[in-house]
C-alpha cells in the first residue's frame, strides 16, 4: 500500500502542510517511526517525542500545527483519523470463496459473495447475509443469522437461533448463546436443577465482540446487545443482560444476569457487575471497580482501593475492618460533642 500525503488529505478531507508528494507506506508511533510512516500527535505532552520523530509526516490538531517539523496533515479529531487511515493499511486474514472442507446444510440460506473457510459448518436453517465471512472453524447453528458483510474469525460459535446483526466483526473463540448459569436447588433428589434457556440472543449492527468472549442466552428474555457495542476479549455477559448503543467494555469484565446498562457507557477492565441491577446512559467505570447497585446518575464511579506499598495496605485493610467503629464513635460525637468518648 502506497499513497500520497495529498492523495490522504484528499480522501479525508484533511489540509495538507508541506509537501503533499510525500509517499506513505505505513503508519507508526511517532518514536518508531520511519521516514515512509504517517504518524500521529494525539496530546501536545509529547512534543519532544514528536522532535525527535523520524516520520514522513504527522496528524495533528489545528493547534499543534507550530509543532510540525514536516510535512503533516490537519485533523480536528488526530485519533479518529487515525483510526479511518488505519484502515488502509489493515491487513487482517481474509478468505475467498467456500472450502471444499466446509458444511453447508442444504436447508441453510447463503447470500452472494460469502466466505467460508476451512471445517465451518452453517446449520440448517440459518442465513449468512450477503459478503460475510466465516473463518476456520466456525459453527452457525440452527436457525442463526449472519448479517451482510459481518466477519467472523476463527472457531466463532453461534449457538441455535442467534440474531447477529450486519458490519459485525466477532473475533476467534467467541461463543456467542451458550446457556445462561441458571440452576434451582430440589430438595428431593438434593441436586441442582438446570432451568431450560429458551431464549436467544440478539446482536444489533456494526458490534465488535473480542476473542475468547462469551455471550449468554436468556431463560426468561433474549440477551440484547445494542448498536454500535464495543466488547474486549474474555468478557463475559451474562443471561438476559441488555446492553445500549454504542457502550464499550474492556477485557476481563463479568456482567451477571439480568442487568440492564445504558447507551454511550465505558466499563473498564475486569469490571464486575452483579445481576438485575440498571446502569444508565453515559456512565463509566473505572478499571477494578465492583458494581453492587444501580446508577441511576451519569458520570464516572469507582470502587476499590488505589494502589500503595504493601506495608501501608496491611496497615489500612486493619483501619477499614474497624470503619464502623470509628463511624458510630464520630456520630456519637456529633450529637453530643460535650459528652466524653470512651
Amino acid at each position: 500500500m502506497e499513497i500520497t500525503l495529498a492523495e490522504l488529505g484528499k480522501q479525508f478531507e484533511l489540509k495538507v502542510i508541506g509537501d503533499g508528494s510525500t509517499l506513505i507506506q505505513g503508519i507508526a508511533a511517532l518514536d518508531e517511526a520511519k521516514p515512509h510512516h504517517l504518524s500521529f500527535l494525539f496530546n501536545s505532552k509529547y512534543r519532544k517525542t514528536l522532535a525527535e520523530s523520524k516520520a514522513g509526516a504527522v496528524v495533528v490538531a489545528p493547534e499543534h500545527v507550530s509543532l510540525l517539523q514536516g510535512p503533516g496533515l490537519v485533523s480536528n479529531q488526530p485519533r479518529l483519523t487515525w483510526a479511518e487511515i488505519a484502515a488502509l493499511f489493515d491487513k487482517s486474514e481474509r478468505w475467498h470463496g467456500i472450502h471444499p472442507t466446509a458444511v453447508i446444510d442444504p436447508a441453510a440460506e447463503v447470500g452472494a459473495d460469502v466466505t467460508v473457510g476451512p471445517h465451518a459448518v452453517v446449520r440448517a436453517g440459518a442465513v449468512v447475509g450477503e459478503g460475510a465471512s466465516l473463518g476456520p472453524g466456525t459453527v452457525v447453528g440452527e436457525g442463526a443469522r449472519v448479517g451482510a458483510h459481518s466477519q467472523l474469525h476463527a472457531n466463532v460459535v453461534l449457538y441455535h437461533e442467534v440474531q447477529l446483526g450486519a458490519r459485525c466483526i466477532v473475533h476467534a473463540g467467541a461463543i456467542v448463546g451458550a446457556d445462561g448459569f441458571g440452576y434451582e436447588f430440589d430438595a428431593k433428589s438434593a441436586s441442582l436443577q438446570r432451568i431450560p434457556q429458551v431464549y436467544s440472543v440478539w446482536i444489533a449492527d456494526d458490534v465488535d465482540i473480542g476473542a475468547g468472549t462469551t455471550i449468554d442466552r436468556g431463560a426468561l428474555t433474549h440477551t440484547e446487545i445494542g448498536q454500535g457495542v464495543k466488547i474486549d476479549n474474555q468478557v463475559q455477559i451474562g443471561h438476559g443482560v441488555k446492553i445500549g448503543p454504542h457502550t464499550a467494555i474492556s477485557g476481563a469484565t463479568a456482567i451477571a444476569g439480568s442487568t440492564r446498562i445504558g447507551a454511550y457507557c465505558l466499563i473498564g477492565g475486569a469490571v464486575g457487575i452483579v445481576d438485575q441491577l440498571t446502569i444508565c446512559d453515559q456512565v463509566e467505570i473505572s478499571a477494578m471497580s465492583l458494581v453492587t447497585q444501580s446508577i441511576e446518575t451519569p458520570g464516572r464511579y469507582s470502587s476499590g482501593t488505589g494502589l500503595m506499598p504493601g506495608k501501608q495496605w496491611r496497615r489500612n485493610v486493619a483501619v477499614f475492618k474497624r470503619l464502623e467503629d470509628v463511624y458510630r464513635r464520630l456520630r456519637r460525637l456529633e450529637s453530643n460533642p460535650t459528652r466524653d468518648s470512651d
